[in-house]
């Protein structure tokens, strides 16, 4: 998955009772139609970031976006465009060696708490959090995580967990979320 820089400072993690419980919640909102990403919103932990696309490296793992840029995150190009049906993916790192990245609060997040995806066709894509959990990369569920939905899901994925300066960020942070709003084209979000 991600590689990262060093943390001063580990990255909060989810809380308890943040996990996965049960079911997943399916949007009942109806899909939108294809279009790539532009920016995301997290209002919860204030964050603001471009969006860019992202492919799979040479061992078949996403790619993350330039680790230089601190506030850039990325979507999966392969996959489901935000506000689509299938499973969006959007990655970013947690943080690089000029200190906290733009998903460094992905796991402060909570159960209801909303992501907002612009897209280049004018639209918003609106997910509502059901889980945020910490996988170990060892396990990693990458059916759960990556399998496409019938439905509109989203999956934002950082690194995070246990860290080590042998091997980094042991694990992963992924926030579950299903589409609970949209705005369509030339309407205000």
């Amino acid at each position: 998955m991600l590689h990262d820089g060093g943390p001063g400072e580990l990255p909060p993690l989810p809380g308890a009772g943040q996990g996965l419980s049960g079911f997943a919640p399916v949007s009942v909102v109806p899909p939108l139609g294809p279009s790539a990403p532009t920016r995301i919103r997290i209002p919860a932990v204030k964050l603001d970031a471009p969006v860019t696309g992202l492919g799979l490296d040479a061992d078949g793992h996403l790619q993350a976006p330039p680790a230089t840029d601190r506030n850039l995150a990325g979507w999966y190009r392969g996959g489901a465009t935000p506000g689509q049906r299938g499973t969006a993916i959007i990655a970013g790192h947690v943080d690089n060696r000029s200190g906290p990245a733009v998903f460094y609060h992905l796991g402060a997040l909570h159960r209801g708490d909303r992501i907002e995806i612009a897209r280049a066709d004018g639209a918003t894509a609106v997910y509502q959090l059901y889980a945020i959990e910490v996988h170990d990369r060892k396990d990693f569920p990458d059916d759960r995580v990556y399998r496409q939905a019938a439905d509109a899901q989203l999956r934002v994925i950082t690194c995070g967990g246990t860290y080590s300066e042998e091997h980094g960020y042991e694990g992963n942070v992924v926030a579950y979320g299903f589409l609970a709003d949209t705005t369509r084209p030339g309407k205000a979000a």
